[in-house]
């Protein structure tokens, strides 16, 4: 009997992670992050947030994406390269849940380094870490408050 529960426990515990959502679909489902989730596709990026990961997101809201003047905004979709380079700054390698983020650099996928900070909330260079810890079968999402920029 015993070994029965563990058996069913196991496979309980691997279609619950077989039907955990990929970033992509956890950011569709979030609601929040349309804009990001349209720069992504625009980016050529969806395959690879798809991809096995794990990636940690600081993921702009769409709030944060209104804060960008309209022909800034507009200019920066139209130029893949750039808005890559944007995007691929929000990524870090890993899956890096709350508990877990410490003070300091933190190299991104795009290859430079973002500066945490942890005192009065958790800052990402200029922006406010908003909800932290939304899960996704390959990643961690964490929304920010305003869309970093690479150096």
């Amino acid at each position: 009997m015993k070994k029965t529960l563990i058996a069913l426990a196991l496979t309980a515990g691997a279609t619950f992670n077989a039907l955990a959502q990929d970033i992509v679909d956890t950011a569709v489902k979030a609601g929040n992050f349309k804009t990001l989730v349209a720069a992504v596709q625009a980016a050529g990026l969806v395959d690879t947030l798809k991809g096995p990961g794990p990636f940690t997101v600081f993921a702009p809201t769409d709030e944060a994406f209104a804060k960008i003047p309209k022909a800034t905004l507009d200019g920066l979709l139209a130029d893949k390269a750039a808005l890559t380079k944007v995007l691929t700054y929000h990524v870090v390698p890993g899956k890096v849940m709350a508990k877990d983020v410490t003070a300091g650099k933190v190299k991104t996928v795009q290859g430079q380094e973002l500066t945490v900070a942890t005192s009065g909330g958790v800052m990402v260079d200029q922006s406010k870490v908003i909800a932290t810890d939304v899960a996704a079968s390959n990643g961690v999402i964490h929304a920010i408050d305003t869309v970093l920029m690479p150096k």
